[in-house]
């Protein structure tokens, strides 16, 4: 257990690690058995095609909102209907498909149900790190956060959950019922340091977002770091969106393939999350920075020239090496640099930009496919990643030095901790 989850990261935080650790059960299973639900109640391209959009178009509705909300109120708290909200929904589900009175408009409302109630949970579940580790502490946090995600989620998950779906649809989100009321009864267990606003003191929830935004405007550091991350997902995800038809057409490969990609990047995921402390204690967090950014681009570049199929498993697992650091370290810096007061807004920021340069990307890759080919995606992303990282090389030195700054304010006991939030200068 001290290998696995050192003492130094607290009791709590080990509550919240069995908390993720948990969920990521019921949604790896979810991972397979979800698409497999849909396409037993429509055959239509559309309609299966309308789920994993229905699933992420809550972030673009409610993101803003639930990471204003999270610093408003009590987190655990708010978590705690999160998570309850979720278990009822796939308890409805559940009831459904055990009596056989389930059809594709049930599912679809189902799916974009617990896309809000996912967007609240994870808005919230993403500020708590930063609450209850040390600063110097947050990134080997989110490495552990990371290696579930990485081994239940994406490794046993999918294949499990398609397994048990075989045996009958209703048992696959069965489980996922019992995983979260489990995970429900974890946070009810745990126990925050005092935070949030009193409610005399609340504004109106727009001006809350305003002042998150306005904040990460005016910090060079982490305004880049979002700008980054939204046009390299615009560049990941028009190529990710033709990945299936590249693996298929392109390189000729069988459907199982195809699944054995994702398989190779998880495990390279895997691998990189093991070492990330040794990453982390050899190496400049700018130098990390640009050596993943670097690779992303080397990535659309070797897919776009690559004409055989084993090449592609050794691309996707070293996309998987550094794709899972990159999300570490993004992370680490933007929660060791943004107050706790501010976590859930400029949190929120962050994940719709995510999945807002995700669709964006999507629509884009395929465009281009459908005018110019299969690897006319990859051009368009090794060419759009390389001029972005042409324009913000030097500013991911500006990164690292707010990363350090903000270490170096943790350490120090006459540091200021209601230095002004406005100011755009970094706060411990």
């Amino acid at each position: 257990m001290e290998a696995l989850v050192p003492a130094r990261l607290g009791r709590e935080f080990r509550k919240l690690l069995g908390v993720s650790w948990t969920l990521q059960i019921g949604d790896g299973l979810a991972l397979a058995a979800g698409p497999l639900l849909v396409a037993s109640q429509t055959h239509d391209p559309f309609l299966v095609a309308l789920a994993p959009m229905l699933q992420q178009l809550p972030w673009l509705i409610f993101g803003l909102y639930a990471g204003a909300i999270a610093d408003r109120v009590d987190r655990r708290r708010m978590l705690l209907i999160a998570g309850v909200c979720r278990a009822l929904v796939i308890a409805v589900l559940v009831a459904f498909l055990a009596t056989g009175y389930v059809n594709i408009a049930i599912v679809l409302a189902v799916v974009f149900a617990l896309g809000v109630s996912e967007v609240f949970a994870d808005a919230t579940a993403s500020t708590l790190t930063p609450m209850l580790v040390a600063k110097a502490d947050i990134g080997i946090a989110n490495s552990r956060l990371q290696a579930g995600f990485i081994t239940i989620n994406q490794l046993i998950g999918p294949p499990l959950g398609a397994a048990i779906f075989a045996i009958g649809m209703v048992w696959p989100f069965t489980v996922q019922f019992i995983v979260t009321a489990l995970a429900v009864l974890i946070i009810t267990r745990m126990t925050l340091p005092p935070h949030g606003k009193a409610r005399e003191e609340r504004s109106h929830v727009r001006r809350d977002i305003a002042e998150g935004v306005r904040w990460l405007w005016r910090n060079d550091a982490i305004r880049t770091l979002a700008l980054v991350i939204v046009t390299f997902n615009v560049t990941w995800g028009a190529a990710w969106a033709v990945l299936v038809l590249y693996a298929t057409e392109h390189l000729g490969m069988p459907e199982v393939g195809f699944g054995l990609l994702t398989t190779f990047g998880a495990i390279g995921g895997l691998c990189a999350t093991a070492a990330y402390g040794w990453l982390e204690r050899r190496f400049k967090v700018s130098t990390i920075m640009k050596t993943c950014l670097s690779l992303e681009c080397a990535m659309h570049l070797a897919f776009a020239l690559n004409r055989w199929a084993w090449a592609a498993f050794v691309i996707m697992f070293i996309f998987g090496c550094y794709a899972f650091v990159w999300g570490t370290i993004s992370n680490t810096v933007r929660q060791r640099v943004v107050p706790t007061e501010f976590q859930g807004r400029v949190g929120s920021v962050y994940l719709v930009g995510v999945f807002g340069g995700i669709v964006v990307g999507s629509l884009l890759g395929g465009a281009i496919a459908q005018v110019w080919g299969l690897t006319a995606p990859y051009w368009f992303a090794f060419v759009g990643s390389v001029l972005t990282l042409a324009v913000i090389w030097r500013q991911l030195d500006l990164i690292a030095h707010a990363d350090a700054e903000a270490l170096a304010a943790d350490d120090d006991p006459d540091h200021d901790a209601d230095a002004d939030p406005d100011s755009g200068s970094p706060v411990g």
